[in-house]
């Protein structure tokens, strides 16, 4: 068996080019430097790489180096002594990879020479237990869990949406966590917003939303602010996070948020609840329509009543707001379609998803290339009074 694998060596090394560590730093330097791709193992990669380098394990690389590189990518391969490398080399040429070489010696010669390396940030081995599931998708991995670690979600709200988006984003693993609510835990709240319990009747919700979070998963670090956004605190607010969760109960808040997000660029993803219907998309500040895009103007008061007036299915916010804990995680990991450009209409009694399709709207009174977006009164629009024509900013 030694011998058949010599033999295999023997062979790729007569077919394959390699390039010594001492060049290949030369080439790093260049404008046009080659993919480095280390097929050695997890464990192996943890002790330090060639800064730059994509770590593709030996027993994964026919299957995903077509998201890597392309044919013709001028490809270096790289394991712990180069005769990994080597075999893994030849076997990208048998499958069409027309630029790849083997680095001799391999990371060993590498850091042997004193040249630079990278030690990469790993989870801990309670956190690949807790992310085991997320581990096993190549769409997130562990790269992915790190992503979603550092990232910083805020949440409009500690209510109907924001308890079920809130707790699947904190079992996920997303880091920070921050609840805008200066409302207090109210007995008819424990119907639908599942994040409080009967014991915590009278806390105020952000805090009830840290002490739930904190038992599901200590990862997470979950900021309170108990206070209404408005125009003077809302752009500081969406400066210290990814993305916006919004779990709004209002159309002034609604607004006051898109026009926000458009100023800080932060994307935003919406949901709306009432009696058996859910509304849901996300808007991606000037990549894709706004919410102003689909309501121009708010509707009159007396076309908009609350949930309290009209009342909602309790279940009906835990399947919208895992729906929008859904879309934030996809946009925080870059991966997959987000309902950008879509609304998604559930109707609860009929059971059935609706989709439509929304454009931006070149006449945009938010996006559009003429708009001048600045805030306004959104309570006093809103409720009719000195509304603006559509089109005005």
């Amino acid at each position: 068996m030694a011998s058949s694998y010599q033999q295999l060596l023997a062979l790729a090394r007569a077919e394959i080019p390699e390039i010594d560590a001492a060049s290949l730093a030369e080439r790093l330097e260049d404008g046009a430097p080659p993919l480095i791709i280390d097929v050695r193992e997890q464990s192996e990669w943890d002790e330090g790489f060639i800064p730059t380098a994509v770590h593709v394990p030996r027993g994964f690389l026919e299957s995903r180096i077509a998201g890597v590189a392309s044919h013709d990518t001028p490809i270096v391969l790289s394991c712990a002594a180069g005769n990994r490398s080597l075999l893994a080399a030849q076997t990208l040429r048998d499958m069409g990879y027309t630029d790849v070489t083997s680095l001799a010696g391999g990371f060993t010669e590498w850091k042997r020479g004193g040249r630079p390396f990278d030690t990469p940030r790993t989870l801990g081995p309670e956190q690949r237990r807790r992310y085991a599931r997320h581990l096993s998708l190549t769409e997130v991995g562990e790269e992915g869990q790190l992503k979603l670690l550092d990232g910083k979600v805020l949440l409009m709200g500690a209510g109907g949406v924001g308890s079920p988006a809130g707790l699947y984003l904190a079992a996920a693993g997303v880091g920070t966590l921050g609840f805008v609510y200066d409302d207090v835990v109210d007995e008819s709240n424990l119907q639908r917003q599942i994040i409080h319990t009967t014991d915590r009747l009278g806390m105020l919700k952000g805090e009830s939303a840290r002490e739930a979070i904190a038992a599901l998963n200590p990862d997470v670090t979950v900021n309170v602010h108990p206070f209404r956004v408005n125009k003077d605190n809302v752009l500081d607010l969406l400066s210290q996070y990814d993305v916006i969760v919004d779990g709004a109960d209002n159309f002034p808040t609604r607004y006051l948020l898109n026009d926000a997000a458009l100023m800080t660029r932060t994307p935003l993803v919406h949901a709306s609840i009432l009696r058996f219907e859910g509304h849901a998309s996300v808007f991606h500040p000037y990549e894709g329509p706004c919410y102003r895009c689909l309501f121009p103007e708010p509707p009159p008061p007396d076309l908009a009543p609350s949930c309290g007036e009209a009342g909602v299915l309790g279940v009906l916010c835990g399947v919208m707001g895992s729906i929008q804990a859904n879309e934030a995680i996809k946009t925080l990991l870059g991966q997959g379609d987000t309902l950008s450009g879509r609304v998604l209409v559930y109707d609860a009694l009929g059971m059935t998803f609706t989709e439509l399709k929304l454009r931006r709207d070149p006449e945009c009174p938010a996006c559009g290339p003429d708009a001048k977006l600045e805030f306004k009164d959104y309570e006093a629009w809103c409720a009719g009074i000195g509304r603006h024509p559509v089109g005005a900013a």
